[in-house]
């Protein structure tokens, strides 16, 4: 069953052109485990990855600063197919490193309280090697599909927001049907 998994997984990267250059995180690896502060629809709460892969496999989406045109436009595409993700048995979390408190907002303006958004602090920017290079204090974008044995599925690291929400959904899927 897992041989299976691997290679609907291999399948869907190499189908939709999985964009890994910039994750240091590759298919396989373990991903590290944290807590940290997280808002959905306007509320904040404590968030532990490993809470979370016990429903399932999760979307852990990096996204650089919330209310940037690019982000906006990922969370509302992530928030419009929140369902499809369900439906595959995912959780979709974003994460960037601005601090709580703005993304609060952003939960409810940009996701539309349909999933949450919590803070990478140095640790977890660290762990998922995402800091952006060329603007310290921000995390470069790039979305995993974690699986629920904690393995890394899935990577799609690339700036630009477009085929992030599509290649992560499509990954999930074909988690599902094994």
């Amino acid at each position: 069953m897992m041989r299976k998994l691997k290679i609907a997984l291999a399948l869907a990267a190499a189908t939709l052109g999985s964009h890994a250059a910039m994750a240091a995180l590759a298919i396989g690896a373990k991903a590290p485990d944290f807590t940290t502060r997280g808002a959905q629809a306007g509320k904040t709460f404590t968030l532990t990855l490993s809470h979370q892969l016990k429903r399932g496999p999760v979307v852990l989406y990096f996204f650089p600063k919330a209310f940037t045109p690019g982000c906006s436009a990922e969370a509302r595409e992530f928030a419009e197919h929140i369902e499809d993700f369900r439906k595959a048995g995912a959780t979709v979390i974003g994460m960037s490193a601005d601090p709580v408190d703005d993304l609060v907002a952003f939960s409810t303006k940009e996701c539309a309280g349909k999933f949450a958004v919590a803070s990478a602090g140095p640790a977890i920017v660290s762990g998922y090697d995402v800091a952006l290079k060329m603007r310290p204090g921000m995390t470069d974008r790039t979305s995993y599909v974690i699986a629920p044995s904690g393995r890394i599925a899935f990577v799609h690291s690339e700036m630009s927001y477009a085929g992030h929400v599509k290649s992560t959904l499509a990954a999930v899927q074909a988690m599902q049907q094994k």
